[in-house]
């Protein structure tokens, strides 16, 4: 049997191996599991690209009726 894959927390770095019984993986734990959705909700953390909207508007509301 091939040994479980280990990867590192995206928030702390800590080695987390790759199981069916680590509930929060990527994350080591919940609490940085929530760092980083807090992270992403705060807006620190976006994923690169054009913006939706269009040009010059920046009504996110009027986007989404």
């Amino acid at each position: 049997m091939p040994s479980p894959l280990i990867v590192k927390c995206p928030t702390c770095q800590r080695a987390v191996t790759w199981t069916a019984e680590q509930l929060f993986k990527p994350f080591c734990s919940e609490r940085c599991k929530l760092i980083d959705l807090g992270e992403w909700a705060m807006e620190e953390k976006r994923i690169a690209g054009e913006s939706l909207l269009p040009e010059g508007n920046d009504d996110e509301d009027a986007f989404f009726q």
